[in-house]
């Protein structure tokens, strides 16, 4: 399945100040196959090292940090020939050996011209581990993240689509016939979600019992994580935490609230434990910003946040919305279906390496998202139907006048004027292609 992330890796390997890359991101989002296809088709051999399924080759990094010993060990010990700028050096979970991580630094400073990423599922915690000594200033750094809905459409075999609508005019009301097939894609992706093996199975069988079930074996394998790699003391705060998330989430004011996840309990009592979901991959934070003024991280509060999930189809699988419900017109599940709309657009913003946060006036108006773009700040406001109506986004272009804005929801595409902000009524299933209408 394409994964947009490897035209990344293609231009940090023909890059001439390329250094080793450390590639992070959630359990299961497809890191380990992405990197054996890059080697694959783009090296002429790959030397892969998994340091978690084979612990001996953590002895290679005990005695000292010369490069060229360690490559030589490597060498005898996978009977791989590791030839600088030919081949793809792989170290996979290396938060199972930190030495191996500060040694990135020698082979940055004296081994340049070999291509070595390293990879985690847990890596993120690992490297908040203090006794890890990390190689700051010497490797470049990627974030990867369950298959976005593009590269969902891809997967499907519906690419046409995605050359459709690369340049597609927003004065142009999009036809019914190109509408419904994105709607529903759409929907489907909602219930299946990004991960490669959940959409592998869904694209094979077309059976949502298989894809429920290999839902909660990835979810059932988050939760055995916690009792393998986290601090004894924070084992049942993470799992407080990891269940509750949905149930705020799905709540009118989503802000996530400490008390909520058990009664009685304080922010400094669950913080670390929070932290350690979200350097696990499994949770993104957004912050609250007051004053939404370029640049947006110095006013952002990061005392009042959301915490939405890595993938979508889990949160769908979490909150009880099947295809079923996606694909009827009642409003029963009204608010779960306002909640995965929203950690959608979450999920979309980051996938296109946006850092987004959200706006808040005291008690009178609240919008879904803004993000930095070309020294602008840019809102969005998500609806999860055709409903446009927007006091808090009219309440911000007022203050703010941006040059440029969105509503998203399932409403044709379109364009107009709120006071001074352009505004583009942006199909949900378009948001991939945002940076167009910018």
């Amino acid at each position: 399945m394409y994964r947009e992330i490897t035209d990344r890796l293609l231009k940090w390997k023909d890059d001439k100040r390329r250094k080793p890359l450390m590639l992070t991101g959630v359990r299961q989002c497809g890191k380990t196959f992405v990197l054996k296809e890059f080697g694959e088709h783009h090296f002429e051999n790959t030397c892969y090292i998994n340091f978690e399924s084979n612990s001996t080759y953590v002895s290679v990094f005990d005695f000292d940090y010369d490069v060229n010993r360690i490559v030589s060990e490597l060498e005898v010990f996978t009977n791989t020939k590791i030839v600088p700028g030919k081949t793809l050096l792989v170290f996979d979970e290396i938060q199972e050996c930190p030495k191996a991580i500060t040694s990135l630094k020698y082979f940055c400073e004296n081994l340049r011209e070999l291509h070595l990423i390293c990879a985690g599922s847990l890596l993120g915690v690992a490297l908040k581990n203090e006794n890890i000594s990390f190689p700051v200033g010497k490797i470049n750094r990627m974030q990867m993240y369950p298959m976005s809905f593009r590269e969902f459409i891809i997967a499907k075999g519906e690419d046409r689509f995605i050359k459709l609508f690369e340049n597609w005019d927003v004065d142009r009301v999009i036809p019914e016939g190109y509408k419904r097939p994105m709607e529903h894609l759409l929907k489907t992706y909602f219930a299946v979600g990004g991960m490669p093996e959940v959409v592998r199975e869904y694209i094979e069988t077309n059976d949502f019992q298989t894809v429920a079930e290999i839902q909660d074996e990835i979810l059932s394998d988050y939760a055995d994580d916690f009792s393998k790699h986290a601090p004894i003391a924070e084992i049942e705060k993470l799992r407080m935490i990891w269940e509750s998330i949905p149930k705020q989430l799905a709540k009118e004011n989503n802000k996530f609230v400490f008390s909520h996840v058990k009664e009685g309990k304080r922010a400094h009592e669950l913080e670390a434990s929070l932290g350690w979901l979200k350097n696990a991959g499994l949770i993104h934070v957004l912050e609250l910003v007051h004053n939404a003024e370029v640049p947006l991280s110095i006013h952002a509060d990061a005392t009042y946040f959301k915490v939405y999930m890595s993938d979508i189809g889990l949160l769908s699988r979490r909150l009880g919305v099947s295809i079923t419900d996606y694909m009827s017109e009642n409003d029963t599940l009204k608010a779960s279906k306002g909640a995965i709309t929203e950690n959608y657009v979450m999920n979309e913003l980051l996938n296109q390496n946006k850092t987004p946060y959200f706006w808040k006036s005291g008690n009178t108006a609240e919008l879904d998202f803004v993000y930095e773009s070309r020294g602008n700040i840019v809102p969005i406001e998500v609806k999860a139907a055709t409903n446009t109506q927007a006091k808090s986004y009219r309440q911000f272009s007022r203050k703010y006048g941006q040059k440029v804005g969105f509503k998203t929801s399932l409403k044709n595409i379109a364009s107009n004027m709120v006071d001074e902000t352009k505004t583009v009524n942006l199909p949900l299933y378009l948001l991939w292609n945002i940076d167009l209408y910018e």
